[in-house]
C-alpha cells in the first residue's frame, strides 16, 4: 500500500479507470454476444440494425484507446464478413 498522497491518489484514480475500463470492455463484449445470436438466428434485419451500433462502441473504443485500433477493424470486418455469409445462406438466389 502507498505511502505518500500523491500514491494513495494515483491509486484511486487507477483503481477507478479500471473499474470503467472493465465496464466497457464487458459492453462489448455483451454487444457481440447478441449480434452473434442474433447472425445465427437468421434475424438479419435486426443484425444489421445491431452492427451499426456495435461500429459505434467500437470506433470509440478505439479512440480512446481501450483496444487498438487494428482491433476494431479487425472485429467489424469478421462481423460484416458473418453477418454477409448468412445472407446468402438465406438468399442463395442473388
Amino acid at each position: 500500500m502507498p505511502n505518500i498522497k500523491s500514491a494513495k491518489k494515483a491509486l484511486r484514480q487507477s483503481q477507478k479507470r479500471r473499474k470503467n475500463n472493465l465496464g466497457k470492455k464487458r459492453l462489448i463484449k455483451n454487444a457481440l454476444k447478441d449480434y452473434n445470436k442474433l447472425v445465427v438466428g437468421g434475424d438479419t434485419d435486426s443484425a444489421k440494425q445491431q452492427l451499426a451500433s456495435i461500429y459505434k462502441i467500437l470506433d470509440k473504443a478505439a479512440k480512446r484507446g481501450l483496444i487498438k485500433k487494428n482491433k476494431a477493424g479487425r472485429l467489424k470486418s469478421r462481423l460484416t464478413l458473418r453477418l454477409n455469409k448468412q445472407l446468402l445462406k438465406s438468399n442463395p438466389e442473388s
